[in-house]
């Protein structure tokens, strides 16, 4: 949170040149990390601007180190600046939010649903462009019991498809054919669906299904297929769940996904909200349940209430609207 006596946006303007304390994964994407910080050092010195690198060689400490920064950029008015894949942007992210500091981008990962939504450019030159120039604009977070997803957050087949699919890539390498295969093998080895009561605008309903997605990044639902994209344009959370169907139907689904016609099934069931609450219809055995937050997989206590942040997220990004955004 702010720090006592400071204005929210105090931080943001008390340095003409604020400085950059960049979280840099050195796991995250298939790039030359060598590289990367050597493009970021002579950005950083061409333009004047003081640089902090953090590099995070464990991904264990990520969010100790996103903290650190946080706690040092609100020290001295900085901008904090996550460097890498969408679960790294998530972990600073949730670091950043409430803390008064604005929040960069320079997107390292595969898919950077985040980054290019907003119109940060995938190449680190260009990236640090808009980080050093453009101006910090709100952008909405959501929330599953108090944790940060930027992308998405989802239960049931969709984590269990995540923790399979990075198997595959440490094995054959990161690309959306091999995400597509690990999606269609785990398919095939079976799944069990979910039997879940959920509550919107206090009204209950049971339902069964293999997976609940909640979106918070209409660049993704519009590649799904899905004109729920102009509700979160609207400030809301995307929710998809799906019809229990057998292996094959599933498959038939995976590829309208990758299609970007998974919209048009009548075994999808979406909805728009800005609070969601998720509760077992009968007990799991625990009160946890495994959850997947932009990427990263985690476990959470019952119930899981979906929400739109009451604070948005100071994002430093261009000011027109990405080219792959507009419409008509």
């Amino acid at each position: 949170m702010t720090s006592a006596g400071t204005a929210p946006g105090a931080a943001l303007a008390s340095r003409s040149k604020p400085a950059l304390f960049v979280v840099f994964n050195l796991g995250s994407g298939a790039g030359d990390a060598d590289v990367v910080r050597t493009t970021v050092e002579g950005a950083c010195a061409a333009a004047g601007r003081e640089l902090h690198l953090l590099s995070v060689d464990d991904p264990k400490r990520l969010g100790a180190i996103a903290a650190d920064a946080v706690m040092r950029a609100q020290a001295c008015g900085g901008i904090v600046v996550a460097a890498g894949g969408d679960g790294t942007i998530n972990a600073v992210a949730q670091a950043t939010l409430g803390s008064g500091c604005a929040f960069g981008v320079l997107p390292q990962g595969t898919f950077n649903y985040f980054s290019r939504t907003h119109g940060i450019p995938a190449d680190t030159a260009q990236a640090l462009q808009v980080l050093l120039h453009e101006q910090p604009q709100d952008v909405q977070v959501g929330l599953v019991n108090e944790r940060v997803f930027l992308v998405n957050a989802s239960l049931g087949l969709y984590p269990k498809l995540l923790e399979e699919r990075e198997g595959w890539k440490q094995q054959f390498g990161r690309s959306r054919m091999v995400a597509f295969g690990a999606g269609v093998m785990t398919l095939l080895r079976g799944y069990r669906s979910l039997r879940l009561e959920i509550e919107l605008q206090g009204v209950e309903r049971k339902v069964r299904t293999p997976t609940l997605f909640v979106g918070n990044n209409a660049l993704q639902m519009e590649q799904l297929g899905f004109p729920l994209a102009q509700a979160i344009d609207a400030g809301e959370l995307a929710g998809i769940m799906l019809k229990p169907v057998g292996r094959l139907a599933m498959l038939g689904l995976l590829l309208r996904g990758a299609l970007g016609k998974l919209g048009d099934s009548d075994r999808v069931l979406s909805i728009a909200f800005k609070r969601l609450t998720v509760r077992a219809a009968r007990p799991f055995g625990t009160r946890r349940i495994k959850v997947a937050t932009d990427g990263e997989i985690g476990w959470l206590r019952l119930p899981l209430e979906f929400r739109v942040a009451g604070e948005p997220l100071p994002l430093i990004r261009p000011a027109a609207p990405p080219v792959e955004r507009q419409g008509p």
